[in-house]
């Protein structure tokens, strides 16, 4: 039962990393309700063992995290509540480059009026505003739930060898009303997710377009394609490979690559139309 109370510690420092031992317990004891009582003695075992990790320091009345405990307690919450914003951050970056880089492309092939160009940018970002907004509230709830309900099969599974049955039962509800307060937390997580990538989308897509509508011939062309080249061939390239621990050449080909392939489509599927 110690690993589990080690958990939600850990996740109840994550926002707030000093926090009074009295104030956690009353936390920890709202967050479960009644089903499950966790008694002072097993919260102080678990707080010793943190400690002993060197994931917190005890100062008696007092627990706050370490350097460690800040980075396994991000961890725990990008693993349980998927808070790192890299999927929807590259989705909106790459949906509204390409949008912004197919209408100005289609507006300098075909020679379209202002109007004409300011009408089809607003229908077309916002349609994969919108678009990205449900894909990401819709389907990252169903993708995150069911691997939260994975995990905790595997969790209840590391539990079930407990030899103690009344701490392995209390463990096994502790785990339980810990993924039902987690599942609230994910449909948040989610719906966060959905307004930044679309949002990212529409502002990706929006600023090189404005800088052809507003800007003089031929600096607006150049101006909107050197934007679009600075957000997928600087910007998401860096934050690509930072995230995933690729390096920035093998990013830059990959993201080059999407980009121009999804363009031509665009183009050609447009053309087709």
């Amino acid at each position: 039962m110690s690993d589990v109370i080690k958990v939600v510690v850990l996740l109840a420092l994550r926002e707030k990393p000093q926090m009074r031992k009295s104030l956690l317990k009353k936390r920890i004891d709202r967050v479960h309700g009644k089903s499950v009582h966790i008694e002072a003695q097993d919260l102080e075992e678990a707080v010793k063992e943190l400690a002993s990790e060197g994931l917190i320091l005890d100062g008696g009345e007092t627990i706050r995290l370490t350097a460690e405990g800040k980075k396994l307690a991000k961890e725990w919450e990008n693993l349980l509540l998927k808070k790192d914003p890299i999927l929807e951050i590259v989705a909106g970056l790459v949906d509204g480059s390409i949008t912004g880089l197919v209408v100005v492309l289609s507006a300098l092939a075909g020679g379209l009026a202002f109007k004409a160009v300011t009408f089809a940018a607003l229908l077309t970002l916002t349609a994969v505003a919108i678009t990205n907004f449900s894909s990401f509230l819709l389907g990252g709830i169903t993708e995150d739930l069911a691997d939260m309900k994975s995990l905790q099969t595997l969790m209840n599974f590391s539990l079930s060898d407990i030899p103690d049955r009344d701490k392995r039962d209390k463990s096994l509800r502790l785990l339980k009303n810990l993924f039902i307060v987690l599942s609230r937390e994910v449909s948040r997580a989610n719906l966060h997710a959905a307004l930044v990538c679309s949002a990212t989308t529409f502002l990706a897509g929006s600023i090189p377009i404005t800088a052809y509508l507003i800007l003089p011939e031929p600096l607006n062309a150049l101006t909107a394609l050197s934007i679009v080249g600075a957000v997928a061939g600087v910007f998401l390239v860096r934050y690509r490979s930072r995230k995933m621990k690729v390096h920035w050449k093998i990013t830059l080909i990959e993201t080059v690559a999407i980009v121009t392939i999804a363009v031509l489509a665009s183009l050609l599927l447009g053309g087709i139309a």
